[in-house]
């Protein structure tokens, strides 16, 4: 097909705003489960120690549908591969809802994995944005559907209450309700990128590349872990990518529990949870546009010297709520933004055409996995020895963000 240049920026525009409503619709469906994945994990199992299971399931899921999304797009497009994960996601929240009914606890954790593939697809719609984007706004573009998470994260979990009345109405456990709810959002975000997103951005700009003979017929052999290790700035923002993530999830996760100790109430601790998603998504359109303005080596540095900050300040936290742990988590967001931003444009711009959904889709494997792994250590690090080790000790991670930013920005630009 003949696509004019008029076409790709009105084509672009179209997808940016179709990603954008189905990433806010489906990151309500898949946060507004969050506040009670744990406790119906715990009433299935009948052991506090099984709580966190679901969490560590739908990780896992997520991590192996990155890679099998971004294989099924390479084959049919962004919109097959996003509407997949969507409706495999509504799939695995309809069998919570189930699982919830029958008292299954391995049926909640099935239900988990394929959760985790609406988390993969949302993940990568972040990617979709930059297929025909210009090169000097491909930061900006991919940092709005980045910004349009927030929705999510900050309506999902209020519909928690509302889903319980909802799935008591209906005759299921008042718990499986924010999965009852989240079922239906995420096919309801599955239709707008279904009847919305055409033309297929990826096909279109392969269609382009076509036309003007700049495949890259030299990139399409071998493996797409192999065309990341042979660039320089590539395997850096796959490093930096996860270890951001490792550390933002580490600490993360344990806060609660670090509030708690202290008698923090669940209101409070929920404020502070708040202020860090802030910190996450909130100010991303700005950090696109820094990206694309100063470069994406100096925001993955900025972005890891702000990771040793938060880190360095919540080690200081004591149990409880202070200025130190609120702060902490508000720039542990805020760093997270900074360097996944920016690594993720940098995969935009160096991945080949005709291996970028491998590249990327491998990318947030690798990121998912590690912070799965983080997630996993830091509940026996803080038993040990506590919060403030656990923060100390993820400084090693925020260094290896700054480390790449620097290789990234030391390698001549695309």
């Amino acid at each position: 097909m003949s696509v004019a240049v008029t076409d790709v920026v009105a084509v672009q525009r179209h997808t940016i705003r179709m990603l954008v409503v189905a990433q806010a619709v489906g990151a309500i469906g898949i946060t507004v489960g969050v506040a009670t994945a744990s406790l119906l994990a715990r009433d299935l199992s009948g052991s506090e120690a099984q709580a966190g299971f679901v969490q560590s399931a739908q990780t896992l899921g997520a991590a192996l549908f990155a890679f099998v999304l971004a294989r099924l797009m390479a084959v049919r497009g962004r919109r097959i591969g996003q509407v997949s994960g969507l409706l495999l996601g509504a799939t695995g929240a309809s069998l919570a809802v189930f699982a919830g009914a029958v008292g299954s606890m391995p049926l909640l954790l099935f239900g988990a994995v394929l959760l985790g593939a609406t988390t993969a697809a949302n993940a990568a719609a972040r990617y979709a944005a930059t297929d025909l984007a210009s090169p000097e706004h491909r930061a900006r573009d991919l940092s709005t559907v980045v910004w349009a998470t927030t929705i999510g994260a900050v309506l999902g979990p209020n519909l928690t209450g509302p889903s319980g009345v909802l799935a008591r109405a209906v005759g299921v456990p008042a718990l499986t309700g924010p999965f009852l709810v989240g079922a239906v959002l995420m096919v309801a975000a599955a239709a707008v990128v279904w009847l919305g997103m055409r033309p297929d951005p990826l096909l279109t700009a392969r269609a382009v590349a076509a036309e003007s003979a700049v495949l890259e017929e030299v990139h399409t052999h071998g493996s797409a872990w192999q065309a990341i290790a042979a660039d320089r700035q590539l395997l850096a923002a796959v490093v930096a990518q996860a270890g951001a993530h490792a550390a933002m999830v580490a600490v993360m996760i344990m806060t609660p529990l670090h509030m708690e100790h202290g008698g923090a109430h669940l209101d409070v601790i929920g404020f502070v949870i708040s202020v860090h998603v802030l910190g996450m998504f909130a100010f991303s359109p700005l950090v696109g546009r820094a990206c694309d303005r100063w470069g994406r080596g100096t925001v993955m540095v900025a972005g890891g010297l702000v990771l040793v900050l938060a880190l360095v300040w919540s080690a200081s936290a004591r149990p409880g709520m202070s200025t130190a742990i609120a702060g902490g988590l508000f720039l542990l967001g805020l760093g997270w933004s900074l360097s996944t931003v920016a690594a993720s444009a940098t995969l935009a711009d160096r991945a080949p055409l005709e291996r970028r959904t491998e590249i990327q889709g491998g990318a947030d494997t690798v990121m998912l996995l590690a912070a799965g792994g983080a997630g996993a250590l830091s509940g026996p690090v803080v038993g040990e020895w506590g919060y403030g080790v656990l923060a100390s000790s993820s400084l090693a991670l925020a260094l290896v963000v700054v480390a790449s930013g620097l290789i990234v920005r030391a390698t001549r630009p695309v």
